[in-house]
C-alpha cells in the first residue's frame, strides 16, 4: 500500500463530541453570550480538529513549498524564474515577509525545494532546507501536462511524509508557497473545479498590465483545453495543470488531517493545493482554517468551493509564502485561549443573565 493510500485511511471527519463539549463550555462563559463571535466559532472547530477541548497550538510551523514553473517562458509573469532560487536563499537568511510574520507569531518556517531549477544540495545538506526536489521545475502546461502522474504522486507524498514528521514535535501547520508563475496554473486548477470562467478567476499577479493580463488568461484557457485535466481525480489535475509545490501543498494538509492537526491556508497557492487534497479526500475540508481573502480575484471562489464562507482576515494580501497563515496563527491561539482559559460563570462565581 502507498504512502497516500495509507494516508487516506487516517482521516476521518471533526470529532462531534469535543465539539459538543466545546460548544457547552463556551456557552457558559462569563461574558455576554457569543460575545467572541467568530474567535468562540473557530474554537469548536480546533477542538473537533484536535480532539479535545484543550487543544495545543503553542508549537506552530510554517512549511514554505518552493518550485518553478516551464509556464513562465509564455510571459506570464512579471519576474525571470531566476527569482525562485534567490527567494528560498532570502528565506533561508530569514529576510522575507514570511520571516518577519513568523518571528511574530512564534513559529518556526520549514523551507521546502519541491522543484525548484536551481542546484539548492549547499542549502538542503546543511539542513538549512528540506529536499524534496521531484523535478527542475514543471514542463509548460500551454504545451502539455505539467508532470506525470508518478511525479505528481511523489510530490503530494513527500508533502505527507513532511507533514508526519513535523506532527511529532508541532501541533498546528500554516501552509506557503514560493514558485515565480505559480498563479498561473493555481488559475488553471480553480477553473476546473469551480467551473468558472478563467477571465473571472485570473489576477494580476506579480502586477502585469491589462495587455499582459490578457496574454494570461489566453494561456491558462490554452493551458485547460490542451492538457483536458479530469476535475474527480485530483492528482490528474496536478499532473496537467499543476506545481510541484502545489502538489506538495496538497500533501502536507493530506498529512495534517491525519494527524488530526489543524492547517492553516494561506493564499491563492495554497487553496489550489488545498482544492486537489480536498478531490483526493473530501474530509480534508475539516481540518482547514482559512486565513484570508487574497487581491486575486478567483480566490473567494475557490474558497467558496471548498466550503469557507468567511475567512479570518481580509486585508488585500498577495504574497502568498505563508503570510496570512502566520498572521491567522495569533487569531488561532486567541480562540483556544478563549475556550481554555476564560472561566465560565460557575467558575468565577458569577451570577449569569436572566433568562
Amino acid at each position: 500500500m502507498s504512502t497516500l493510500e495509507k494516508t487516506l485511511k487516517r482521516i476521518f471527519p471533526q470529532d462531534s463530541i469535543s465539539r459538543e463539549e466545546a460548544k457547552n463550555r463556551l456557552d457558559q462563559l462569563a461574558i455576554p453570550y457569543w460575545a467572541l463571535g467568530d474567535l468562540m466559532d473557530l474554537a469548536i472547530e480546533i477542538a473537533g480538529m484536535t480532539r479535545t477541548i484543550k487543544p495545543a497550538v503553542k508549537r506552530k510551523a510554517i512549511v514554505t513549498m518552493a518550485g518553478d514553473h516551464g509556464v513562465t517562458v509564455e510571459g506570464i509573469s512579471k519576474f525571470p524564474s531566476e527569482v525562485t532560487p534567490q527567494m528560498v536563499a532570502n528565506f533561508v537568511n530569514g529576510g522575507a515577509g514570511i520571516n518577519a510574520l513568523a518571528r511574530q507569531a512564534g513559529a518556526d518556517i520549514f523551507v521546502v525545494d519541491m522543484g525548484v531549477n536551481a542546484d539548492l544540495n549547499n542549502l538542503a545538506s546543511s539542513g538549512k532546507i528540506i529536499n524534496k526536489k521531484v523535478g527542475l521545475g514543471t514542463d509548460n502546461i500551454a504545451r502539455g501536462p505539467a508532470m506525470s502522474h508518478a511525479m505528481a504522486r511523489r510530490a503530494i507524498e513527500s508533502g505527507i511524509e513532511i507533514a508526519d514528521e513535523l506532527s511529532k514535535s508541532y501541533d498546528i501547520f500554516g501552509t506557503g508557497d514560493m514558485g515565480i508563475g505559480n498563479t498561473t496554473p493555481s488559475t488553471a486548477i480553480a477553473a476546473v473545479f469551480t467551473k468558472k470562467d478563467v477571465a473571472e478567476l485570473t489576477g494580476r499577479g506579480t502586477g502585469l498590465d491589462d495587455q499582459q493580463l490578457l496574454h494570461k488568461i489566453k494561456i491558462v484557457e490554452k493551458a485547460i483545453a490542451i492538457n483536458n485535466p479530469n476535475a474527480a481525480k485530483g492528482l490528474d489535475v496536478l499532473a496537467k495543470i499543476g506545481g510541484f509545490e502545489i502538489g506538495g501543498i496538497a500533501g502536507l494538509i493530506l498529512g495534517a488531517a491525519a494527524n488530526s492537526k489543524p492547517v492553516i491556508v494561506d493564499g491563492f497557492i495554497s487553496t489550489a493545493g488545498a482544492m486537489i487534497a480536498s478531490s483526493i479526500e473530501p474530509f480534508v475540508r475539516d481540518y482547514l482554517i482559512f486565513s484570508h481573502k487574497s487581491v486575486e480575484p478567483g480566490h473567494e471562489a475557490m474558497q467558496t468551493y471548498l466550503g469557507c464562507n468567511k475567512p479570518l482576515l481580509d486585508l488585500n494580501l498577495r504574497l502568498g509564502e505563508g503570510t496570512g497563515g502566520a498572521l491567522a496563527m495569533n487569531l488561532v491561539e486567541a480562540a483556544v485561549a478563549i475556550l481554555t482559559e476564560v472561566s465560565t460563570f460557575e467558575e468565577a462565581a458569577v451570577a449569569n443573565a436572566d433568562k
